[in-house]
């Protein structure tokens, strides 16, 4: 099984503006964005499976692959909880600083940690590898890309961070005869 974690593009937000689960809409450059990625992917079978996070940023991209896209709420970014739609500068700056020092394990006000994106990326992990699909498209977020990638390497998840996951990028693994190989990352 191919598997291709594709990061959605760039979005129209401004920088330093936590937008983890609001639906913000892509970036004025998309149409050339989509076009790159297109680009950088081979032909699929018409049998690929297509699963997308359903935030628009990248339900968006998933339907110009397929018109069956399957969305996943696990596929969702991290929750920031309150600090949803807020500028990080507005946020408490010890609370933010301790938050960033325990990312792994510390959750913003109503929020999530990322050991609970963990959780729920590695349920939908669990389910991806039973399928019967030669290919799968999975279109998520950068947390999320992290969060799959430290599963299937076994990696510590305060590791996971020093992973670049850029916009519109693509990381493909192979599964093959129970053995998962990472073919590249980022690309």
């Amino acid at each position: 099984m191919d598997i291709y974690l594709i990061r959605h593009t760039q979005t129209a937000n401004k920088k330093g503006f936590c937008y983890g689960q609001t639906d913000v809409i892509l970036a004025d450059s998309y149409a050339d964005e989509m076009a790159n990625l297109h680009n950088k992917l081979p032909e699929f079978e018409d049998d690929c499976c297509v699963y997308s996070s359903p935030l628009i940023r990248c339900l968006q991209l998933a339907h110009t692959f397929s018109d069956n896209v399957i969305t996943d709420t696990r596929l969702l970014e991290l929750n920031f909880g309150n600090w949803e739609g807020q500028p990080f500068d507005a946020i408490d700056s010890d609370i933010f600083q301790h938050w960033t020092d325990n990312i792994v394990t510390t959750r913003p006000p109503n929020g999530e940690n990322f050991e609970d994106l963990y959780q729920r990326a590695a349920e939908f992990w669990k389910d991806l590898l039973v399928t019967e699909a030669k290919q799968v498209l999975v279109f998520t977020h950068a947390g999320v890309i992290r969060a799959l990638l430290a599963h299937a390497l076994n990696l510590p998840l305060a590791n996971s961070f020093q992973l670049r996951i850029d916009s519109g990028s693509v990381h493909k693994l192979q599964l093959y005869d129970n053995y998962l190989y990472v073919e590249y990352m980022n690309l």
